[in-house]
């Protein structure tokens, strides 16, 4: 199964649907609960991301019945030091989106700490690709 999400940047009122409708989905095909915790977590970190610093960006999750595989591609400034990003407490989230609560630099790290497998390609000036993958079984 092949699902598809288009994600507007700056748009924090629909951040979190493609995550909504994944762990929808996941609880139909009864995977269990601890897998799709770490699916949507993931997968809204990554939601936020692109929502606060790209222009757009496009999510694709192959669901086969022993795993789930995510990719994320984004317009936006891209990544320049994705180590250093890496880091809990590092953001480069402007002002405005730190005050409404997002961008304390919690996002890539709680990404990795909730992906069986992480993959990140960054092109500054052009954007992003993260590829997430997690098996779907206890």
């Amino acid at each position: 199964m092949v699902l598809q999400y288009h994600i507007d940047g700056g748009d924090f009122v629909n951040a979190g649907k493609a995550s909504s409708a994944i762990k929808r989905v996941l609880k139909q095909l009864d995977v269990p609960a601890k897998r799709i915790k770490r699916v949507v977590i993931a997968l809204y970190e990554t939601e936020v991301n692109v929502v606060a610093h790209a222009s757009q960006g496009v999510i694709e999750a192959v669901i086969e019945p022993e795993r789930i595989t995510i990719t994320v591609k984004d317009s936006g400034p891209g990544i320049s030091d994705i180590e250093k990003a890496m880091q809990e407490g590092y953001t480069t989230a402007s002002k405005e989106v730190r005050e409404m609560g997002f961008g304390a630099g919690m996002g890539l790290p709680n990404i990795k700490r909730n992906s069986d497998d992480l993959h990140i390609e960054s092109v500054p000036g052009e954007g992003t690709f993260i590829r997430i993958t997690n098996d779907l079984r206890d």
